[in-house]
C-alpha cells in the first residue's frame, strides 16, 4: 500500500483542515496517510514561536504582521537566511522521519513547510516527490521551490498569479482547496413553519480564534429592519459566546430569531440553512462558501492572505466587502430588499466551483506516486 505523508501546522485552522480533508479522501482511495505537525515534531520552541506568535500578532497587532508578511512576499538576503536557520532547525527531525517512513509522496499545506521541505529537496535529503497544497487564492513566495513537483490551487486565478511569477503551468493545477466531503453536497433545507414570513437567514462566524469584531457585526445585524434568522458561531472564544449571550438578552431583537453557539461540527449543515455568510474569509472558509454557494459579506479580515481572498471573492462577484462594520446593518438590508444580488453572486460561486475536483487531486497524487514507485497499480 502506498504511503502519503501531510506536513501542515497550527497557524489558524486552514491548514490542519485542508490536511484532514485530504487524508479522508486519499485513505478511501486507498492510500495510507499519516498527518504531522511540522513544528510541534522539529521544536516546542519553534512551534511556539510561530504558531503561537502567529496567532498574537494577527490578533493584537495586525499591521506588524502585514508589513512581516509583505517583506516575506518579497524576500530579501535576510529573510532567506532566516529560513535556512528556519531549514537547520527542522532538518534534524523531519528528514530522519521521512528517511524512516519512506512515503511515496510528501504533500504540504503551510508556506513555511512547503518552503522547508523544497529546500531540503533542494540539499538532496530526499528524493520523494512533493506536492504543495496552496491554502490561499494568491501566491506567496514562500511557496515557491523549484524542487516542488506539483502545485494544488483553489482556481486560475491563483493559477495565474503563479505562472506571472515564473512557475511552470505545467505542474500546477486548479483543482480546489480540499474541503471535507460534508461540504460537498448542496442540501438547501425549505424554512420551518415558524420561520416562513422571515427575510432570510444569515450565519455569522468569526473563524476558529473568534473575534471581538463579531461583537460589533451582530449588534449591526440586530439594527436590521428586515426580520432575520441570525445563527451565531464563535468557535473557541469562550469569552466572546458569553458576551454574544449578554448582548442578545440586552437587545431588542425585534422579532429575529438568534441562535448562538461556540465552536460546531456541523458547519455544512448551517450553510445549507443560510442565505448569506458574515465572517472572515481565510482560505478554507472561503472554499466552503463557495463549494456550498453562500454568498459572503466581509466586514473584517486579517491583513495580508485574507485581505487578498477578500479581493478575490468581491473581483468575481461571490462577496461585497463592508469597509466599516456599522455600514452592516444597511448592506444587509439592501441586500434582502434585492435578493436578486444574492441569487447572481450564489450563481457565482456556483460557476466557481465547477472547476473543483478532489477526485482529481486525489489522481494527482496517484499520477505522482507512480512516476516515483515506476508503478500504475499504487493501491492494494
Amino acid at each position: 500500500m502506498a504511503k502519503v505523508f501531510i506536513f501542515t501546522a497550527s497557524t489558524g485552522a486552514g491548514h490542519n483542515l485542508a490536511a484532514n480533508s485530504l487524508k479522508e479522501s486519499l485513505n478511501q482511495a486507498g492510500l495510507k496517510t499519516e498527518i504531522y505537525d511540522a513544528f510541534k515534531e522539529s521544536s516546542v520552541a519553534l512551534d511556539r514561536l510561530i504558531s503561537v506568535g502567529y496567532k498574537q500578532m494577527v490578533a493584537t497587532t495586525p499591521k506588524l504582521y502585514e508589513q512581516m508578511y509583505n517583506q516575506f512576499n518579497n524576500m530579501n538576503r535576510f529573510q532567506q537566511g532566516m529560513f535556512q536557520v528556519l531549514t537547520r532547525i527542522m532538518n534534524p527531525e523531519i528528514v530522519p522521519m521521512v528517511q524512516k517512513g519512506k512515503p511515496d509522496l510528501i504533500i504540504s499545506t503551510h508556506p513555511f513547510v512547503t518552503n522547508v521541505l523544497g529546500t531540503l529537496k533542494e540539499h538532496d535529503a530526499f528524493d520523494i516527490p512533493v506536492l504543495s497544497v496552496v491554502t490561499d487564492y494568491k501566491i506567496h513566495t514562500l511557496y515557491l521551490k523549484k524542487m516542488i513537483d506539483a502545485y494544488v490551487v483553489g482556481s486560475e486565478y491563483t493559477k495565474k498569479t503563479m505562472i506571472d511569477k515564473g512557475v511552470n503551468p505545467d505542474i500546477i493545477y486548479a483543482y480546489g482547496i480540499p474541503v471535507r466531503q460534508a461540504f460537498l453536497t448542496n442540501n438547501h433545507l425549505e424554512p420551518k413553519k415558524s420561520e416562513v414570513d422571515l427575510a432570510g437567514t444569515v450565519l455569522l462566524m468569526a473563524g476558529s480564534l473568534g473575534s471581538r469584531q463579531m461583537e460589533k457585526a451582530f449588534l449591526s445585524l440586530l439594527k436590521v429592519k428586515e426580520k432575520i434568522r441570525i445563527i451565531a458561531v464563535c468557535g473557541n472564544n469562550k469569552w466572546i459566546e458569553k458576551e454574544m449571550h449578554l448582548l442578545n438578552k440586552a437587545r431588542n431583537s425585534d422579532g429575529k430569531i438568534v441562535e448562538i453557539h461556540g465552536f460546531v461540527e456541523n458547519v455544512p449543515e448551517l450553510m445549507d440553512e443560510s442565505d448569506a455568510i458574515i465572517s472572515k474569509p481565510g482560505g478554507l472558509t472561503t472554499t466552503e462558501a463557495i463549494v456550498k454557494n453562500i454568498p459572503m459579506i466581509i466586514p473584517y479580515y486579517y491583513p495580508g492572505q485574507e485581505e487578498e481572498n477578500a479581493d478575490y471573492l468581491v473581483d468575481g462577484g461571490m462577496a461585497i466587502k463592508v469597509d466599516k462594520i456599522k455600514d452592516l446593518t444597511e448592506k444587509v438590508n439592501f441586500l434582502f430588499e434585492n435578493k436578486y444580488i444574492i441569487k447572481q453572486m450564489s450563481e457565482n460561486m456556483s460557476e466557481e466551483a465547477m472547476n473543483r475536483s478532489m477526485e482529481k487531486t486525489v489522481e494527482l497524487c496517484e499520477s505522482l506516486i507512480s512516476k516515483k514507485t515506476g508503478n500504475q497499480q499504487v493501491s492494494e
